[in-house]
């Protein structure tokens, strides 16, 4: 499952902080020895105090307005890199404006708290990533050049959390994610929600990365600074229209799925065999798969589950992601049902829903599903071709396929795959690639 955007602060409150003290059991420690201080001792800065004190000043919060109440719907950050106050950001950040220009307004609040508005320039859905810019011209700003980086490079997060003003946090460099089609970077370090946008930088200013998302626990992750000099080196001069950026999305959306698609399920996709069925399993480098039995100790019978995905998905807006691929075989054993209270079981897990898409009403349409029976080789299959289309994006639906092997003699195989933000063109082509991909060893 991927990580989602969380570093967003919406409606932020402040959180409740509990002091924990662990008691030691067995001989008290010896008491530390005092150690004096003058006065006239001087302290030191260290690099994160010298590092803020440099480059604060590039750093923004930017507030989504809801226009009726005039009071902020939410929170992130951003920072100017360029002299006539252009500024990077999160596209989750801002993406109300886009989706709802009438309901909705972005401003930056620099920082000595001077409240400018802040106007979309372009977008980047698919790394997450917006140029906006406002009428000011800042101080100073960040340039964006590649910075060769060593795992383990200390860099400092910048961003506003939960809207306590401007904070700095220290972390590690751990490279790109492996999962992911598009790069993303691993950065151990607390990024917290209203954050998203800020910069994540050398102790010299060089930008490495944009806060994205975390997953908690020091889990956190940037977009490469490349990205955002991309975006910036191909925008036009003057701010695009929400209407405009809306079919930038739809084509930035379709052109993804098109690279995502492209090479899968193809004629070289590795296999795994299980319980005699040779099914296909991690069709691309950027996929991760899983695996795992689960005994129920109710009902006497066994789900065998082999599961590939991968850490990349689209924020569309506050309630779509999109950009998901995932495949689940199940494998259904027993020993003790008979063969009625065995077809019942496979029949529900066939019924049953095992990925939840996101999207509300306004976003998608209803699933309307097609079912039949398909014959592969040595195989029949009970099929549901399911699909639903999106509402804002001309050509683009989710689409989930499943089937389930029909037969006696053999494992239950309940085999799903999910794919959201594509073409039909491109669903139908994948599932047929899906379909040949799966056999019965004799």
């Amino acid at each position: 499952m991927p990580p989602l955007p969380a570093a967003t602060a919406r409606h932020a409150r402040f959180p409740a902080f509990i002091a924990v003290l662990a008691l030691g059991v067995g001989r008290p420690a010896p008491a530390p020895a005092q150690q004096e201080f003058t006065e006239d001792e001087p302290s030191l800065p260290s690099v994160t105090a010298t590092v803020f004190r440099r480059f604060a000043d590039r750093v923004v919060k930017i507030e989504v307005v809801e226009t009726g109440s005039a009071g902020k719907a939410s929170v992130g950050s951003g920072f100017f890199v360029g002299p006539d106050g252009e500024l990077i950001t999160n596209y989750h950040v801002i993406a109300d404006v886009v989706h709802e220009p009438e309901r909705y307004r972005a401003e930056a609040v620099q920082h000595d708290g001077q409240r400018v508005p802040a106007a979309l320039v372009a977008v980047d859905v698919v790394h997450d990533l917006a140029l906006v810019r406002v009428a000011t011209s800042p101080p100073s700003f960040f340039g964006l050049r590649e910075t060769p980086v060593e795992q383990g490079a200390r860099l400092y997060s910048m961003g506003h959390p939960a809207d306590l003003g401007l904070s700095i946090v220290e972390g590690t460099y751990n490279g790109p994610l492996r999962h992911t089609l598009y790069e993303r970077i691993h950065f151990t370090g607390s990024l917290n929600p209203g954050m998203s946008g800020g910069p994540a930088i050398t102790a010299s200013g060089r930008v490495v990365g944009i806060n994205v998302a975390t997953a908690g626990n020091q889990l956190s992750f940037l977009v490469p600074t490349q990205r955002a000099a991309e975006l910036l080196a191909g925008a036009g001069a003057a701010e695009d229209a929400p209407g405009n950026l809306i079919e930038t999305i739809g084509r930035q959306m379709r052109d993804y799925q098109d690279a995502y698609l492209e090479a899968l399920f193809e004629d070289s996709v590795p296999t795994v065999v299980i319980d005699g069925y040779r099914l296909p399993t991690e069709p691309a480098t950027f996929f991760n798969c899983w695996a795992d039995v689960t005994t129920f100790d109710e009902d006497p019978y066994t789900i065998r589950e082999h599961h590939c995905s991968t850490d990349d998905y689209l924020f569309i807006s506050r309630d779509h992601f999109s950009g998901i691929l995932e495949i689940d075989h199940e494998l259904i054993t027993s020993d003790e049902f008979g063969r009625v209270r065995f077809f019942s079981l496979y029949s529900t897990e066939f019924r049953a829903s095992h990925r939840a898409l996101d999207g509300s009403e306004t976003d998608v349409t209803a699933f309307r599903c097609r079912a039949s029976n398909v014959r592969r080789l040595n195989l029949k299959f009970r099929a549901a071709f399911c699909v639903r289309r999106y509402r804002r994006f001309e050509g683009l639906y989710d689409v989930v396929f499943k089937l389930a092997a029909l037969g006696t003699g053999r494992p239950g195989l309940v085999s799903t795959l999910t794919m959201s933000g594509v073409s039909f063109e491109n669903a139908q082509r994948v599932v047929r690639r899906y379909l040949e991909s799966i056999t019965w060893i004799e």
